[in-house]
């Protein structure tokens, strides 16, 4: 696999009712995207699965770049999710850590990129629904998803395997809904 120097990728979740139907979505800055559903989750499952996979998919990316509009998805992962595994998976006030299979994965996305020699991700905190196109795209991706998930379908779909069509990320998409 080529190693890639940088690329920038927006991450993003949606979630109908929250609890309720939920998606999630990364965008890069090329126009590969990649999104998925769950029939029930959370607002911040979706936005741990965007960071999730934007980190699983991109792995011969040096420097990863991801931009979020969720400070609990960039916090989870650089403060937080350390501190849960030390304490048995409970938070600083001793309750039970949420999410908690999620946050395994992404410290094994980490543990991987690092046993890989490739160094941690770059999170960048963006301000949503602010014009900010590759958060505007990803946004687009992750609601398409959770009307999907409303169906009772988890499903997943990606413009890496060249199923799907790459987006023009030129201009944020117009909108719809």
């Amino acid at each position: 696999m080529t190693e890639i120097p940088r690329y920038v990728v927006a991450t993003d979740g949606a979630c109908k009712g929250n609890p309720g139907p939920t998606g999630w979505a990364w965008v890069g800055e090329d126009g590969h995207w990649a999104a998925g559903s769950l029939p029930e989750g959370t607002n911040n499952i979706g936005e741990l699965l965007g960071l999730l996979k934007a980190i699983v998919d991109h792995p011969n990316v040096r420097e990863l770049v991801v931009q979020a509009d969720s400070k609990y998805a960039i916090d989870t992962y650089e403060k937080w999710m350390d501190g849960h595994r030390r304490r048995g998976w409970k938070t600083s006030t001793g309750a039970p850590a949420k999410n908690r299979d999620i946050l395994e994965q992404l410290i094994d996305a980490r543990e991987a990129r690092r046993a890989s020699g490739m160094p941690d991700v770059v999170l960048e905190h963006v301000r949503g629904h602010r014009g900010h196109v590759l958060n505007e795209w990803a946004d687009e991706r992750a609601v398409r998803a959770s009307e999907h998930a409303a169906s009772g379908k988890a499903s997943a779909w990606s413009s890496l395997g060249g199923t799907h069509e790459k987006l023009d990320v030129a201009e944020a998409p117009k909108k719809k809904r």
